[in-house]
């Protein structure tokens, strides 16, 4: 028992992660346009971002975090508390809310999982107002309750507050296997019906695969299969609703239903998602598309542009961005094939209308002019700022249309700027339609009479500021030599982009854009705002005004728009990776240091106390790179080694720079330590430091003489030097209380590891064994070993007394960054530049556990001085936090874990779990694998484009596994009971059988009930394609006589007809299933019909009761004394009425 205990040890799991605003792709997320989403459309409403594992919201008045959305990690095997964060990674995300004020947060993870949030009213509302009521004192306390603070220590104290971001789990599904998800979209059709919320959601994958969920049904609808490339955009589009069409289910149901994707293989499709079939595939774009947006224009969401009559028009449009850097437009009808069948059916009932009844005739004209009568996407041009704008033709990255479908946003990758167009209305776009025309018709004209007097270089001279209003067509973006191919096709007598969209302003931001979105609103005067993510870890808000000019000299206005920046959020995030943590002493305060910013954080509410830019106080413009940082005893100071090799002291309370010991060293300075002073000889403070001058110098901390009165602020004195025969790397102090015992370790380039005593620099030890540099080193707290680890992937455990090698430790992939003891005890903890950070027992020689969760390399690590927390920093800018829990860890199983993890991998990658390349691949050529794009679609023609939407996950083959356990449990209880009964009478008794615990003391058919009740229904059709015949024709059983009594109608009629659906082959082949499939049919359509009448009944009872109570608040209110009967005539049965009137 006694070895038993040596070896378990106790669990670290990620409690919460900090210090990231926004994230950019990384090694696991690929690049996608969705990133930033407003929870809401009120002016407060908060603005929710992407940061690796979790969704941000940011009030932006008050630029302070207000909300934190994220779910718990469930690791195989049931270990661990259940309630760390997980660690995978927010690709992309999408918000709808309906008009309760409840709002749905779609998410999609680099794992190729789905995951829908529920937010109520009340936690919306008070995540608006959470940030701006949030002060040092009363917000800590408000924003608890809103999961900004998440801890797995102290749940006794902080209560259920302390982990609210994760007391409801969110909905999960899958259905693109382990490819990360690129982008999810909601179906906002139904919002026009009342503003009911969203019902739909498609979610596009890396794989090439779309996958439409039912989000009520909770479950996959289907998947569909085409594209070979990743799927970078997705839209819902409804050609035909809008404008005098009112949205109505029945006109909903008369429109085309349809779904458009863009994908990296340069690919646009048009879906029909009635018939799950691909209508339509444009090609013509120039290489990969990489982002797609289609709006019905003036009116996606209820945000009018002031008094804009216009906002009801019906005309969708396609923008897609491609590789090649063009902007293209297109026009989106109803199929003609469509079109046709509906005016069939109207000229059955009573004629067709006139053409010029259309209000768009033209792009109707260009629907019937199309050789395809399945087309509902016509080229309509390309969009192109004038020629005096500073353009590029780079990548197009982002494509995002304002809410009221006025405005549109095109950002370019690697670009500082957003281009901003203008749609213009139906009547605009036809007059500038009408004043193309005659342009161009007075050009040939001019053409032709220059052609005969010989007179065309005079008649084509540019026109002057004096000219006519007509002289403004001239002033049209002219087309490059790429785009000017793209135009030949386009009709000049139907409308172009060029009549619809009109350039207004450029959006200029600070640094490189990665993401950005409109706000969804209008200001006052018809401005609208932009929230820009960019690559620094920040975001910046800009507003576009609108103002209204008038000519010189004339009577006429101009609408002049012009884009200011109005604030910026940088402060919850550092610009570039942390290189440097360091806690303070009571382990409170955490100091970060990266690229030019140090940040102090107060570690219990993950908030930024101070925000510091390293720069210099002789000239502004120059900052420092910080490297290693340490606090000064007192904690009110940080001092801080630079690339630059200053040393800085920085004062925590002012965020000043109180000191600079300019050219400390020659090179950079790589690593300092702070020496633990001992009060007993009464030592002073020192630190040591470590550069790439090949020097190590030793510096006493003293009290500045002629600081200011009051202020005492430190500063740093060099006592001694070191010279080394190579670039120091690191240097660390003994924890030695004597001085005559205290050690210095150095590590240099040379790949030695060199001690000297403190008090004489005597040399002591020379450690060599490394292959390369160590670039981290330690010792614990009795000074008997020490643990380095370096860029050679190994960690060495030393032991001080005759520098003899213990062990050679093996497990980073990668270059070892850090490495830090956990006081009073032989555990370590290292960080490496392959992502992890790995505990380890230096006694026995083994790794305890694994920590994933950064995104990029980890290169510092800081660990409280009780070991109950380690903070871990990397170059993906977020901070996690290492909790540690009451779960122990037993090294067995956790190797056990590891292996099964590293096989699951294998398998899947070996499995053929391809995307949809891989599928149609299959399906079209078999096993013959020489086939493979020769006639790819002539062979697919025939083949179904459509899949099951939700893949085999380890979650559903689990719940399979359970139904298959509770068939075969049921079944031995059944016959169990009829062996009792047998023998009670054989016996003449009559007594009662005990209920079975094995079954939870319910009867057969209700334990299998429960069970089938425990499966998600995400994972319900999945797990019972896990069972076998013989289980699917006793689970058909068990349905008949749940259906018999009444029980779980619904759930049970889903399951039988998918069951039969499924298997109907083997059922077909089997005679003996006629008989209950009969009387599994009769009951189904009558429990269904049972409940169908109870929910009318109940519909019409309640739109009874809301007619009374509309009629009661619309008239006078006299009390009723003559006991009248309100429930008379209403049809609410005669028991209702008399029990009503009972009471």
């Amino acid at each position: 028992n006694q070895a038993i205990m040596q070896h378990t040890y106790l669990r670290y799991e990620c409690a919460d992660a900090f210090s990231l605003t926004t994230s950019t792709a990384s090694s696991t997320a690929p690049p996608t346009t969705s990133t930033l989403a407003f929870l809401g459309s009120s002016p407060s409403a908060p603005l929710l971002s992407n940061a690796a594992s979790q969704i941000v919201g940011f009030n932006l008045r008050s630029l302070a975090p207000c909300i934190k959305i994220a779910h718990r990690d469930s690791p195989s095997g049931g270990v661990g508390s259940g309630r760390a964060l997980n660690g995978d990674e927010v690709t992309c995300l999408d918000v709808t809310h309906g008009s309760d004020g409840d709002c749905k947060v779609a998410t999609g993870w680099s794992d190729g999982t789905v995951r829908i949030f529920d937010l109520s009213s009340s936690e919306a509302a008070a995540a608006a107002a959470a940030a701006s009521s949030s002060s040092s004192s009363s917000g800590s306390a408000a924003s608890s309750n809103l999961g900004l603070v998440h801890s797995l220590l102290h749940t006794d104290a902080g209560g259920a507050g302390a982990e609210e971001f994760v007391t409801r789990e969110p909905l999960v599904l899958n259905g693109h296997g382990t490819s990360p998800v690129r982008c999810v979209v909601f179906d906002r059709s139904g919002s026009a019906l009342g503003g009911a919320a969203a019902t739909r959601l498609a979610s596009g994958g890396s794989d090439g695969a779309v996958v439409v969920w039912d989000i009520v049904a909770e479950t996959g609808l289907f998947r569909l299969l085409g594209h070979r490339g990743a799927v970078t955009d997705i839209s819902f589009i409804r050609p035909g609703l809008g404008g005098d069409v009112q949205a109505t289910a029945s006109n909903l149901a008369s429109t085309f239903d349809g779904l458009v994707t863009s994908s990296a293989e340069g690919l646009v499709k048009v879906w029909d998602l009635d018939g799950q079939c691909c209508v339509q595939t444009i090609a013509n774009h120039r290489g990969e598309v990489s982002c797609s947006a289609a709006v019905r224009l003036g009116g996606s969401l209820s945000v009018t542009e002031g008094n804009d009559a216009s906002s009801d028009e019906g005309r969708w449009r396609l923008v897609t961005g491609c590789a090649d850097g063009a902007v293209r437009v297109w026009s989106v009808t109803k199929p003609k094939r469509i079109e046709e069948d509906q005016d069939t059916t109207s000229g059955i009932h009573g004629g067709n209308k006139d053409e010029e009844d259309n209000p768009n005739s033209d792009e109707a004209a260009a629907a019937a002019s199309s050789s395809d009568q399945d087309d509902a996407c016509h080229f309509i041009g390309t969009l192109n700022p004038p020629p005096n704008v500073a353009t590029s033709n780079e990548k197009v990255a982002s494509i995002h249309f304002h809410p009221n479908g006025r405005y549109v946003g095109v950002c370019r990758t690697n670009g500082k700027t957003i281009v901003v167009y203008h749609v213009r209305n139906e009547a605009e776009a036809q007059r500038k339609k009408t004043r193309r025309m005659r342009r161009r018709r007075e050009k040939g004209g001019k053409k032709t009479s220059g052609a005969d007097d010989g007179t065309s270089k005079k008649l084509g001279k540019k026109r002057g500021i004096l000219d006519d209003d007509e002289s403004e067509d001239d002033n049209e973006p002219s087309e490059g030599p790429d785009t000017a191919g793209l135009s030949a096709g386009i009709d000049p007598e139907s409308i172009q982009a060029s009549d619809e969209f009109e350039y207004i302003t450029t959006i200029r931001a600070s640094h490189k854009i990665k993401g950005f979105t409109f706000a969804p609103f209008i200001e006052r005067g018809g401005g609208i705002r932009v929230v820009c993510a960019l690559a620094t870890n920040a975001l910046e808000v800009h507003s576009v005004a609108k103002k209204v000019e008038k000519v010189k000299g004339s009577d006429t206005a101009n609408i002049v728009y012009s884009a200011d920046k109005l604030s910026s959020l940088d402060m919850y995030g550092h610009p570039t990776g942390v290189r440097s943590i360091s806690l303070s002493s009571d382990d409170v305060l955490a100091c970060t240091v990266s690229k030019s910013v140090t940040k102090v954080w107060n570690v219990n509410n993950r908030s930024c106390l101070r925000s510091l830019p390293l720069t210099s106080s002789s000239s502004g413009s120059s900052s420092y790179y910080g490297l290693c940082s340490a606090f000064l005893p007192g904690n009110t100071h940080v001092v801080i080694g630079t690339r630059e090799g200053h040393l800085l002291v920085l004062d925590v309370a002012s965020g000043d720079i109180v000191f600079v010991e300019e050219n400390a060293h020659d090179g950079a300075i790589w690593s300092l330590d702070l020496r633990r002073p001992n009060l007993e000889h009464d030592e002073p403070i020192a630190i040591v430091t470590g550069s790439a001058d090949k020097m190590v110098k030793f510096w006493d901390v003293e009290r500045q003489e002629d600081a200011e009165e009051g202020a005492h602020h430190p500063m740093v004195v060099h006592t001694r030097s070191l010279q080394m025969s190579d670039d120091v790397v690191a240097v660390r102090y003994s924890y030695s209380m004597d001085p005559t015992q205290r050690m210095v370790f150095v590590s240099s380039l040379d790949c030695t590891i060199k001690v000297f005593f403190d008090d004489s620099l005597k040399f002591f030890l020379s450690l060599y064994g490394h292959k390369l540099p160590a670039l981290a080193l330690d010792a614990a707290d009795d000074d008997t070993i020490l643990a380095t680890a370096g860029a050679d992937k190994t960690i060495k455990i030393w032991g001080l007394d005759f520098g003899d090698t213990h062990r050679t430790l093996h497990g980073h992939t990668d270059s070892i960054t850090d490495l830090k003891f956990v006081r009073k005890t032989h555990y370590f903890f290292t960080a490496s530049k392959d992502g992890t950070v790995r505990y380890w027992d230096a006694d026995r020689f083994e790794q305890i556990i694994l920590l994933n969760g950064h995104a990029a390399e980890v290169s510092c690590l800081a660990v409280s001085r009780t070991g109950a927390f380690v903070l871990s920093g990397g170059m993906d800018r977020q901070i996690r936090v290492w909790e540690r829990t009451k779960d122990m860890v037993f090294l067995e199983e956790e190797r056990e874990r590891e292996l099964e993890a590293m096989f699951d991998e294998v398998d899947g990658s070996k499995g053929g779990d391809q995307g949809t390349a891989g599928v149609l691949q299959r399906r079209r050529h078999g096993d013959d694998d020489d086939e493979l794009d020769g006639d790819d679609d002539a062979a697919g023609d025939d083949q179904p484009q459509s899949d099951a939407a939700v893949r085999r996950s380890v979650l559903s083959v689990a719940a399979g596994d359970r139904i298959m356990e509770a068939v075969e449990l049921a079944d031995q209880e059944t016959k169990d009971i009829a062996t009792f009964n047998r023998a009670q009478k054989k016996a003449g008794r009559d007594e009662k059988r005990r209920p079975n615990p094995m079954l939870i003391g319910m009867e057969p058919p209700l334990y299998i009930l429960w069970v089938l009740r425990t499966v998600k229904s995400a994972d319900l059709e999945q797990s019972l394609l896990v069972l076998p015949l013989n289980h699917m024709e006793r689970l058909l059983h068990y349905l008949i006589l749940l259906l018999r009594s009444g029980r779980g109608v619904e759930l049970c009629s889903k399951i039988a007809v998918f069951l039969v659906k499924t298997h109907q082959s083997q059922i077909i082949a089997n005679r003996s299933l006629a008989t209950p499939l009969r009387e599994l049919k009769r009951l189904v359509k009558l429990r269904l019909a049972e409940i169908r009448d109870t929910v009318g009944f109940n519909q019409a009872a309640l739109r009874a009761i809301a007619k009374v109570a509309n009629d009661r608040k619309n008239s006078y209110y006299v009390p009723d004394n003559d006991g009248q009967n309100v429930w008379a005539g209403l049809g609410l049965g005669s028991d209702v009425a008399a029990a009503l009137e009972g009471k």
